[in-house]
């Protein structure tokens, strides 16, 4: 394999896609580039809705959202036949088969970006070199892009060495929708990683700097993400005020009471309000209300708790205020553990490239990883997950418009997955 070349075409897609990024649901030109790399490189892509449970999806845009982003997806380049494909849904799921008996391998690689405004100083590398986002209030500054790249990279060497291989299959799986944890659930369940033995997803930079390699990601919050829309009865503000139901005063009421929820003794517990949107003009009563929460746990109980009770707040504010009010879950994800037996594997392959300055058996990790449903969902059928931290220099911290990693990364995390995978298919499993 000539690492040079295969590095050099990995920083040539990351920036691409660094120019052209698309948010949660909404990555046709993405997954369309996608799909016809691996077809180029010998494997046979499933796309969009032959790869998700339509019914499990959440936090979509509408369909005439969607209609206009295929259309910029198609305008800036993508592949019109996969994306007509997709059947109006995102993701590629492709798997290399050995023919021979042995375990499956999922790896898991995000492909989406965050809603932020990409700086635009001189400085700021992607502005200097030509490669910062096009697309107003999107970018990637959480380092999807470099996943994606990632993902490809892993693609083309496991093709590479497809006759060296021990036996088994390895699927790869290029998942829409990490942000706001909107994608991984409707994955699931439909069924990407039924079947797998093994499971690896990995996070670049996250703190971690270049050179260092970690197994188990610890510390990633259980979450739910929700919209909770108001609705009471418009009256004019001075002359009959009474007639009116004041969502606004309602969505207020609630939005103090979310944040006075008693914190759970059993470990960290988190509860935002980032969105409040009321009201049509001066004099009226506010009829509507939008509010986007969400709600973390260190524990699924902790986070069943925390979100329990931030129902119970608003339902009563609604009452309080005589007006109704409606929850929309916008996104989801779970807490899982790395097994020990994978990690020890993990551990050995990776040390064994002597690339690392630094491997590490356990990192912190920080937020909520939607990963956890994928890794939980294989757990439960008897094989074994972990998640990675890949360490990168970064210029700012994730989903700030000043972030940049250091694309040199990229390839140390092609190096250890691919030997993960080849140790994992070699041993045909420890279990």
């Amino acid at each position: 394999m000539n690492w040079r070349e295969l590095e050099a075409e990995m920083i040539r897609t990351r920036r691409d896609l660094h120019r052209y990024p698309e948010a949660a649901w909404t990555e046709f030109r993405t997954s369309s580039l996608v799909a016809e790399r691996l077809e180029r490189l010998g494997y046979k892509p499933r796309v969009g809705a032959a790869v998700i449970d339509k019914e499990s999806v959440m936090g979509r845009p509408s369909e005439e959202e969607i209609d206009q982003h295929i259309r910029r997806a198609v305008m800036q380049g993508g592949n019109e036949g996969w994306i007509k494909e997709m059947e109006r849904y995102t993701g590629v799921v492709a798997e290399l088969d050995t023919g021979k008996p042995g375990p499956t391998v999922a790896l898991r690689f995000d492909i989406d970006c965050v809603d932020v405004d990409e700086d635009t100083s001189p400085e700021h590398r992607p502005v200097r070199e030509n490669f910062a986002s096009l697309n107003p209030h999107l970018m990637h500054a959480c380092g999807h892009d470099a996943h994606t790249s990632i993902g490809l990279g892993v693609a083309e060497t496991l093709m590479a060495k497809e006759g060296l291989l021990k036996g088994g299959k390895v699927r790869l799986i290029f998942q829409p929708g990490e942000e706001g944890c909107r994608g991984a659930y409707a994955m699931t369940h439909g069924g990407v990683v039924d079947g797998a033995d093994f499971f690896l997803a990995m996070h670049i930079g996250s703190g971690v700097p270049t050179g260092t390699f970690g197994i188990n990601a610890l510390g990633y919050l259980a979450t739910t993400k929700f919209d909770a829309r108001f609705t009471g009865v418009p009256a004019h503000a001075a002359g009959a005020p009474h007639l009116g139901r004041n969502a606004l005063l309602a969505a207020a009421s609630a939005a103090l009471g979310l944040h006075s929820i008693a914190p759970h003794s059993g470990g960290v517990m988190r509860l935002n309000v980032g969105v409040l949107q009321a009201g049509t003009g001066r004099n009226v009563v506010p009829a509507d209300a939008l509010m986007k929460v969400e709600t973390r746990g260190e524990t699924q109980q902790i986070a069943d708790y925390v979100y329990g009770r931030a129902v119970e707040v608003l339902n009563g504010a609604a009452a309080m205020y005589g007006v109704k009010v409606e929850l929309t879950k916008a996104g989801q994800g779970t807490t899982a553990r790395g097994d020990k037996p994978l990690v020890r594997q993990a551990l050995e392959a990776v040390r064994a490239l002597n690339l690392f300055e630094h491997v590490e058996e356990n990192v912190r990790a920080g937020g909520s990883e939607d990963a956890t449903w994928m890794m939980r969902r294989v757990q439960e059928n008897g094989g074994q997950a972990t998640y990675m931290g890949l360490g990168s220099d970064i210029t700012a911290p994730h989903h700030n418009g000043r972030f940049d990693l250091d694309e040199r990364s990229m390839l140390l995390g092609v190096r250890a997955m691919t030997a993960i995978t080849e140790a994992l298919l070699a041993a045909g499993g420890e279990q």
